[in-house]
């Protein structure tokens, strides 16, 4: 269960093109490393995930030393893809965010730890009392849920947000992490009310131009001026474009960024190296250490954390930081290893992949790190009738709600209406499901007692 943990948090999470302005690009060489490897895998990934694209890049230090396009970026007209195509990078988006916001209060626009209400007015009286660090560290209590608005224009993220009621929260701020693109969406809308202008506009003043990112952008009619990989879902075991490129400027701040490996990279090599690129500050140290702070613990886990938009998890003795992103269309993944100086970037454009083989393959080589299995973990003893009574009850995330009950001395799960036996895998961790494939955490609060059951990426909380 841990090697099922590692990689959910690895999805929950050329050389760059040739470069003939060398002032703007980070310099690519001659890699140490021997990828052959990776180059006969990612084609051969690619078939098996039936995914038609891919860009995927290495880094090194402050340097680019592997950067390949494999595949097509449309599959009706088989144009070849090519490294300096912009792809639409889903949840991946949510570290901008967090820089962006961060670098606001580094202005001091806005303290991490006051109410937004006391920057941002015309919320909802308890959103206004939410924090910026517990909107950026997703434990603000905010639900994940579809956005009621959908629209192409600039306003609409903050008239979504300004009609929010108290039915978005499912707990209290503090209380237990919870990913939640909708927090992510107000981090957003107070980026442009302290920036004052659009979350778009402000993303590219703020980010965008100062760390050089070229092509970077929020906007799709700007996106698809430049070389663009086009985003398909497969269907029937065939891989087909989406039509029409779905857009809603009121999840922008979530999910919504377009890029591209050359720029992306500028982005890692900041990250992995205090702030510089080509020994130029573009983005405050300060900045970098709060993102990846160890802001939040992921429920059940003792070495896992929700950072500002990055995960933040040790696997074979190493620190990794990253973020995965899933878009309609697209998938992508930045995993970095600080203490290495290392990452890798991987785009593609079918929904929700992210090459995990060569993604793995890639650290492997450039680290050292096998793609093993984990030990089997030692049988656990199933719980008593006392540990099992206090996790009996109703658990909500609405709409979704859990329920734990007793029959015959067994605990079992009541979830999409159907009835399940859980095993237990761990300190108030169990199993559910036709192959005990679903894992929860029973979670306490500040009480002691049980509050709140885990999901390996929601919470919710025991309302009876």
């Amino acid at each position: 269960m841990k090697r099922a943990r590692v990689i959910c948090w690895l999805v929950v999470f050329c050389l760059g093109f040739l470069v003939t302005q060398a002032i703007a690009k980070p310099r690519a060489v001659k890699p140490a490393i021997d990828f052959t490897e990776l180059d006969k895998l990612i084609p051969a990934e690619l078939k098996e995930k039936n995914t038609p694209g891919t860009v995927i890049t290495v880094i090194s230090g402050d340097q680019i030393i592997y950067q390949k396009a494999f595949g097509v970026a449309n599959v009706e007209t088989n144009a070849e893809m090519q490294r300096e195509m912009l792809f639409r990078l889903g949840s991946t988006t949510k570290m901008f965010t967090a820089a962006a916001l961060l670098t606001l209060a580094e202005n001091n626009k806005i303290k991490m730890n006051e109410p937004i209400g006391h920057r941002v007015k015309g919320l909802n009286a308890k959103l206004a009392q939410v924090t910026a660090h517990h909107l950026l560290s997703n434990s603000a209590g905010i639900r994940d849920f579809a956005a009621p608005v959908t629209s192409n224009d600039d306003p609409s993220l903050g008239n979504m947000v300004r009609g929010w009621k108290d039915d978005v929260f499912f707990a209290d701020q503090g209380e237990i992490y919870s990913y939640s693109s909708p927090g992510y969406w107000l981090s957003g809308f107070v980026v442009e009310e302290l920036y004052g202008k659009p979350y778009a506009d402000a993303m590219t003043e703020l980010l965008f131009k100062p760390i050089g990112m070229e092509r970077t952008t929020l906007r799709p009619f700007m996106a698809i001026t430049y070389p663009f990989a086009t985003g398909h879902v497969v269907q029937e075991g065939k891989a087909s474009i989406i039509r029409p490129m779905f857009n809603n400027v009121a999840m922008w701040p979530a999910g919504s960024i377009f890029s591209n490996a050359n720029d992306l990279s500028r982005w890692v090599i900041a990250l992995m190296n205090e702030g510089k690129v080509e020994g130029k500050q573009v983005l405050p140290a300060s900045v970098i250490n709060q993102m990846v702070g160890h802001h939040v613990p992921v429920p059940g886990e003792s070495d896992s954390y929700y950072g500002y938009g990055l995960t933040v998890f040790k696997y074979k003795g190493l620190e990794f930081v990253g973020h995965g992103g899933f878009s309609r269309g697209y998938g992508s993944m930045i995993q970095m290893v600080p203490s290495k100086k290392f990452a890798v970037i991987v785009l593609t454009n079918k929904s929700g992949e992210t090459m995990r083989k060569s993604l793995n393959k890639a650290m492997e080589l450039g680290l050292g790190l096998k793609d093993d299995e984990d030990p089997k973990p030692a049988p656990v003893a199933p719980p008593a009738t006392s540990e099992m009574s206090e996790y009996v009850g109703t658990y909500s995330h609405a709409p979704q709600t859990w329920e734990v009950s007793i029959k015959d001395g067994k605990l079992f799960m009541k979830f999409d209406e159907k009835d399940y036996a859980m095993t237990k895998s761990g300190e108030r961790k169990f199993t559910f499901g036709a192959q005990n494939e679903n894992e929860v955490v029973f979670v306490a609060g500040k009480d002691g007692k049980i509050r709140f059951l885990f999901t390996e990426l929601y919470g919710a909380k025991k309302i009876r």
